[in-house]
């Protein structure tokens, strides 16, 4: 039996070791923290409960197909249920809508806004969803190992259709010019950590899959997901190792030997990695030498997401909230993000996303009391590093003040009986998030399909890597793909031997 080591018990990580493991390896699964998840993880304290990273469920087919992999019922892992709204919307005008992906109540909440835009609004979503088609069945679904297999006269057509030249922001505004909607849809490219005025027009189609997938929860939180993947993982007869940080990729003549952990070299015929790429070519492969082109140099130079401040608030009432997921968006949201990506600086007048799970699941928190996840975009460490203790205390002082002024959380200072705050530098020595970067290397046009690094290492056999930095890209179902396009180039490769 072939033995393969997988670096990080992240979300990627945990579902490739499913995928391996039910294909018969004998893997292993090494985690630096104590419990396995990686940013997918939950802070359960004074009986609170908290997902620390991600929050939002889409397109639950792909998270159920890591267990249908395995002859598994998804159910029994990861029992869902579908959220009506999918998300609320605030302004500071007092502007707010409720989202539906009941077309029909979705529909007439446009109208009661702008008849013509609602036309637009459908326009858009025909146009995204011909485009989505292309990027799932062509890119999405598929990895690279040369340029050629990206451009070639088959796929020229095909890059063409997808249309990405232009940022998400502007083309929106193609479709719909009412100034609410178009901020409304625009603003989830944040949702991968990218600006809507930079990044690539086809991230548009995160609103789509909201309205035709709809938005689900996970009962006892995302955590769920993670632990339903390990517990799959140990029942399968795979091995997990926690508290066992990985330090170097042993590598020799071009291939992947295995790992070191605390001290110990461990052979195996194949290396994944769920580590952070930019983390893993500058700290776990240390000659330069077996990275290729990520040099140093090249590695701090690459673009990268935004970071985010969480504050998890645990309070001694309950905060009715008409949607589980809530926006309130800046009113000055194109300063708003170019303080995000542009000057890098703390936003004065920051969008703030709040999280109510307590609405849906009373699990995750004492009864009567709510469990908040209160979340604002901020900087990446390579453009504001300056987290010292006052500057968290006063910009959670800001948040509050800002969150106080909106329905229903006028009372909320009085009301906190537990808090943990998370700032980048917390994303950066906790998960070893590159420059703090919550979501990766940023998914720009030249970041992305073949620019993005490979599902397979270019420089290295044996040598597999998955997650937010790799191809496709960051979310937790791109993320799940990531694990699934790696697992089919390992397998391809044992297979030609």
């Amino acid at each position: 039996m072939k033995k393969v080591s997988v670096i990080g018990a992240g979300t990627a990580g945990l579902a490739a070791a499913v995928r391996l493991q039910t294909e018969g390896y004998d893997v292993h699964l090494y985690e630096k923290n104590s419990k396995i998840g990686g940013k997918m993880f939950q802070i359960n304290e004074e009986g609170y409960r908290f997902d620390v990273g991600p929050t939002i469920v889409m397109t639950p087919d792909i998270y159920n197909e890591v267990f249908e992999y395995a002859g598994r019922d998804p159910k029994d892992y990861i029992p869902m249920q579908k959220l009506d709204p999918m998300i609320g919307v605030t302004y500071r005008d007092g502007k707010k809508f409720n989202l539906s992906n009941d077309f029909v109540e979705l529909i007439k909440l446009l109208e009661e806004e702008s008849e013509e835009d609602t036309s637009g609004f459908i326009k858009y979503m025909s146009n995204i969803y011909e485009r989505y088609l292309v990027a799932k069945n062509k890119i999405l679904n598929r990895s690279y190992r040369s340029l050629g297999e990206f451009i070639n006269p088959k796929s020229l057509l095909d890059i063409y259709r997808l249309k990405t030249f232009d940022n998400a922001y502007n083309e929106m505004g193609k479709f719909i010019k009412n100034d609410y909607l178009k901020k409304m849809f625009a603003f989830q490219t944040l949702y991968i950590g990218i600006s809507p005025h930079s990044g690539p027009s086809l991230y548009n189609m995160i609103p789509m899959l909201e309205m035709f997938y709809g938005i689900w929860h996970i009962k006892g939180g995302m955590y769920s997901m993670a632990k339903g993947m390990a517990d799959l993982f140990e029942e399968l007869g795979g091995t997990i190792h926690l508290n066992a940080p990985v330090e170097e990729i042993l590598i020799e003549d071009k291939e992947a030997k295995g790992i070191r952990v605390n001290g110990e070299e461990i052979l195996s015929d194949y290396t994944m990695v769920n580590a952070d790429f930019p983390y893993t070519m500058t700290n776990l492969i240390p000659n330069e030498k077996d990275r290729g082109k990520y040099t140093d140099k090249k590695v701090n130079n690459m673009e990268y997401s935004c970071s985010c401040f969480i504050l998890y608030l645990g309070v001694d009432k309950a905060y009715p909230t008409e949607a589980v997921h809530t926006f309130h968006i800046a009113d000055d949201f194109d300063r708003n993000i170019s303080d995000i990506f542009d000057a890098g600086v703390l936003p004065e007048d920051p969008s703030i996303y709040v999280f109510n799970v307590s609405q849906v699941d009373k699990s995750l928190s004492p009864e009567d009391r709510d469990s908040l996840y209160v979340l604002v975009p901020v900087p990446e460490l390579s453009l504001f590093d300056e987290w010292t203790e006052e500057t968290i205390q006063n910009y959670r002082e800001k948040v509050l003040n800002i969150l106080t002024d909106i329905e229903p959380f006028q009372d909320i200072k009085e009301h906190i009986r537990y808090e943990s705050i998370y700032t980048p530098k917390m994303f950066e020595e906790n998960f070893n998030a590159y420059n703090g970067a919550t979501f990766g290397l940023r998914p720009s046009l030249f970041q992305s399909a073949y620019f993005r690094p490979h599902n397979k290492f270019d420089y290295a056999d044996n040598l597999y890597f998955c997650g937010s930095s790799i191809h496709p890209g960051a979310g937790v179902p791109t993320v799940l793909q990531s694990a699934k396009l790696s697992v089919e180039e390992l397998l391809k490769d044992d297979r030609e031997k």
